[in-house]
Parts: structure tokens; C-alpha cells; sequence
């Protein structure tokens, strides 16, 4: 039998099949065909041999910015994507209805990574400025009707609605924004994916108390949507400052509702090992990398990764193959992409993630500067893009690399 590429290795994991252990993949015309735990002969016109390597489906990486240069933030597709171990990744609000075309055709179309987008409630994104909320994610600036047009017309590109539930834009308008962006879901057929956490400029007269706050989003979200920064240390987020775990919390997964991680700027570890200790792990666990928000096109300042999150939460007691199958199959399921990525199966898509668990004793950081001692790191060695071997350049991930193949900025 012929191949294109034959993948062997002592450990593949698989979440959908729930294989975990020696086998080997074969690769022809982009697609997996053959996924076994027995050698089988094969003709490979290339053999990569992953032995002490972890062998996944490729990474999705569910929050990332990479509207580059348009947003003063974004950073380059495939520096957040195939370069950093995920061979998906979805921008989440960085186009609006109006910009969706122009973060299609002049990034996603020419990126290797598997690019797609959250659309943003509001018409524009977040151009920059964006941060500055009151003017950009205001009712005046949503429209229904735009949001499923530009669903209707990128079905495979568009695949969700970000919008916000946090005491700024809740201090001005109410949840009318994220009404509104419901209203536009629920006619296009869509996830919608909503921040926690103060993020816009509040009027201090009408502040909601902070513990209502996930209250009112619990109330409207449907099952099958996801809140974000489940893990962050906001006033206002999904803890917020107190010591238990809130009810909303646990109507929010009984509703049905999706916890991610989206690592980010406020991640606590001492909220992850309290909600980790109550049984309370995030469906989907991605990154929120993006550049300096008040700079231009500068990622400097960014110390964390998707590898390096996924190293954070096993060194918090997930186990393995959670880590994994939250940042494959289960976001390939929010996608509606569960049978061509996420998974090893045949007749997938062959995107691939092969990971160096490097030993060893190393310090990782969390957003309030609390500091996790771990003694293994999950890096990437290799992806395969649509059948293609790719080694990754490791130039954003610093958090859990001594160095990156390559330096710079974005």
C-alpha cells in the first residue's frame, strides 16, 4: 500500500476514539487513511518516526487576534497558528460584518493555518482603538441583519458570534448588544462566544453589582454557547471575589452552557485549582494570544502560549488526554467540524500535532504573577497542514521555550 506520509509513534492519543498508545497514522492526498495500533507495511514516499514525541489530532485554537495590521493587536495567522502547534485557530471579534471580508481575503486566504472567525457583534471589530467600547460595541454600531448576511455568505468561514458580558458595556446598555447578537445567532444558526471580565470604560452611576453580572448572561445564553475566561481573576468575571464557587456558575453547566479557557491577561491559578477541585474543568481551553493593546503590531510583551496553557492546566492536575481533547475534538464540536479536524479518524482531514513533552524543572507565571513549578512542557516538534510537515518555529512561545528557532517581532 501507498502513502504519502507514514507517522509512527509509541504515543498517539485520539479523544474521539479514545485510543491512546502505539500506533501509526498514514497520510495520502491530505487525508488520514489509515489510523492502527498494529505496524502494517506500508510504501511511504516519507516516514516520520515520533517515538518519545506525542502524537494528537491538530490543535484548535478556539480565542486568538489575528486581524494583523488592521487591528493594532493582531498578531500573524500562522505565528498564532501552524508556528505555535495549532493547525486551526479562530479569531474571535477582531472583523465585524463589515471587516470580515478583508480579515477573509487578505489574512485567512493566504495563511498555511486553518483560519475562521467569530464575527463581532459589533459592524467593525475591533479596529484599533476597539478597546474604547462605548463607541464601537454600542447598539448603534450592532445590526442583526448584517451579522447573518455575512454568515449566510462565509458559511465555512464564519462560525460563531462574539459578543460581551461585562460591567462596562452592562453600565451603558444593558445586555441589549448581547441580545441583539443573540437575535442574529439564533437566525444564522450560530455559537455565540461571550467575554467576562471589565473590559470598557464604566459609567460608575450605573455599575452592575459584580455578582450579577454572569447572572444576566446565564439567563439569555442557550445551550451550546460558551463563556470566556472561566479561570480569570475579574471582579466581575465568572468567580469574581468570592471564596465559593457562585449558583450561576453551576446553572450555567447544568443550562448547558460551554466554560473557556481563554488564558489571556487574568488567569488565576488560584481560581483554576479552586473550580479544578469542585470538578469543574473548561470544555475548551484556548489562548487569547494577541500583541500589545496599547501599542501597534508589537508582541513583545506576550509570555504565554496555547502549549504553554495546556502545560499550566496538566501541571494543575488535568490529566493528559483532558488537556488534549479540549483543544481538539471538543472545539472541533463548537466548530461543527468534528469529522474532518480534531480527531485522528479516518477520512479526516489530516492536521496533526506532534508534541515534545520536555523534562525538567520549570516556572511558569498566571496573569496575577503567582508563579506554578512544573517538571514537563509540552512543546511542538512538527504539524501537518492538510497532509504537509510543518516544524514549527516557536516564535511566540516563550512561556514554555528556553528559545525560539527563530526571533523577532511580529
Amino acid at each position: 500500500m501507498d502513502c504519502d506520509l507514514l507517522i509512527t509513534g509509541d504515543l498517539l492519543i485520539d479523544p474521539l476514539s479514545g485510543f491512546k498508545g502505539r500506533g501509526q497514522i498514514a497520510i495520502s492526498n491530505k487525508r488520514i487513511v489509515a489510523f492502527e495500533p498494529d505496524a502494517t507495511s506500508w510504501n511511504a514516499r516519507q516516514v516520520l518516526d515520533t517515538t518519545g514525541q506525542i502524537v494528537c489530532p491538530g490543535l484548535v485554537d478556539l480565542h486568538v487576534h489575528a486581524y494583523e495590521w488592521v487591528t493594532n493587536f493582531g498578531l500573524p495567522a500562522d505565528d498564532a497558528g501552524i508556528h505555535s502547534g495549532a493547525t486551526t485557530i479562530v479569531d474571535q471579534g477582531s472583523a465585524g460584518a463589515w471587516t470580515v471580508g478583508g480579515f477573509k481575503g487578505h489574512i485567512a486566504d493566504h495563511a498555511k493555518t486553518d483560519v475562521r472567525s467569530f464575527v463581532s457583534a459589533n459592524l467593525a471589530g475591533a479596529l484599533q482603538g476597539g478597546m474604547e467600547g462605548t463607541t464601537l460595541h454600542s447598539p448603534e454600531m450592532t445590526r442583526v441583519d448584517e451579522i447573518v448576511r455575512v454568515a449566510n455568505q462565509y458559511p465555512d468561514f464564519v462560525k460563531g458570534i462574539k459578543s460581551h458580558a461585562e460591567s462596562g458595556g452592562l453600565s451603558h446598555w444593558g445586555t441589549t448588544v448581547l441580545e441583539m447578537a443573540l437575535a442574529a445567532a439564533n437566525q444564522a444558526d450560530l455559537p455565540i462566544y461571550v467575554h467576562t471580565g471589565e473590559l470598557f470604560p464604566v459609567n460608575e452611576a450605573t455599575r452592575p453589582a459584580t455578582e450579577t453580572v454572569l447572572k444576566e448572561a446565564v439567563s439569555l445564553l442557550r445551550p451550546g454557547d460558551t463563556l470566556a475566561h472561566v479561570y480569570s481573576a475579574m471582579p466581575d468575571g465568572i468567580m469574581g471575589q468570592s471564596q465559593s464557587i457562585p449558583a450561576s456558575v453551576f446553572q450555567a453547566l447544568e443550562k448547558g452552557i460551554h466554560f473557556d479557557i481563554g488564558y489571556g491577561l487574568n488567569f488565576s491559578y488560584a481560581i483554576a485549582s479552586r473550580m479544578l477541585e469542585a470538578g469543574i474543568l473548561p470544555h475548551t481551553i484556548s489562548s487569547d494570544v494577541h500583541a500589545d493593546f496599547n501599542s501597534y503590531h508589537d508582541d513583545n510583551k506576550l509570555d504565554y502560549s496555547l502549549c504553554g496553557v495546556m502545560t499550566r492546566l496538566w501541571g494543575l492536575g488535568m490529566s493528559l488526554q483532558d488537556v488534549i481533547a479540549r483543544t481538539t475534538y471538543h472545539p472541533a464540536q463548537l466548530l461543527r467540524e468534528e469529522n474532518e479536524i480534531g480527531t485522528l479518524a479516518v477520512g479526516s482531514r489530516a492536521d496533526i500535532t506532534i508534541l515534545n513533552l520536555e523534562h525538567g524543572p520549570w516556572t511558569l507565571s498566571d496573569g496575577q504573577a503567582e508563579t506554578l513549578s512544573v517538571n514537563q512542557r509540552l512543546i511542538p516538534a512538527w504539524v501537518i497542514r492538510a497532509g504537509e510537515l510543518i516544524e514549527p518555529n516557536r516564535r511566540l512561545l516563550r512561556d514554555v521555550c528556553h528559545s525560539p528557532l527563530t526571533s523577532g517581532t511580529g
